[in-house]
């Protein structure tokens, strides 16, 4: 199992940063567009503990995701697959208030590609494509929120 982790701090207040990473379509403004993410169904447009959410993505090719909610509290959530091209992923999703105006939000996620040895082979392509996707996620992250926060 490989772990992959990332963090950045966003200037806007914690429920802010909340608000927007616990709405499913977060997911639209904070992917990459070459990515094509398309949220096939959602059972919740805000996440809870339990909601089921189908994804359909540009990869390395075309590939449906389905993953559940598995835990969620205040400023704390995990997805976890339920199918698709991994044998396990885990997301952790933490947000630390550093002030009232400064959150930092962190990503942990555990994977298993599938395949045994071969799968293993691209432990590196896979935590080398994650870089690049949560450069862009800070990226848009602090565009959109910072943004909104001085309106």
């Amino acid at each position: 199992m490989k772990r992959f982790k990332h963090s950045f701090v966003v200037d806007c207040d914690i429920d802010r940063a909340w608000r927007f990473y616990t709405d499913i379509n977060h997911l639209k403004i904070i992917t990459p567009k070459k990515t094509q993410i398309n949220i096939l169904k959602s059972q919740d447009d805000i996440l809870k503990e339990g909601t089921e959410v189908w994804l359909q993505a540009k990869l390395v090719t075309h590939t449906k995701w389905h993953s559940k909610i598995t835990y969620l509290r205040p400023y704390e959530y995990i997805d976890e697959m339920i199918s698709g091209r991994f044998k396990l992923w885990r997301h952790v999703h933490r947000f630390n208030k550093l002030n009232h105006c400064k959150t930092e939000i962190i990503d942990q996620i555990d994977f298993q590609l599938p395949y045994g040895f071969i799968g293993r082979i691209f432990e590196g392509y896979v935590m080398f494509q994650l870089s690049n996707i949560f450069k862009y996620r800070k990226q848009a992250t602090i565009r959109v929120l910072q943004e909104k926060s001085k309106i």
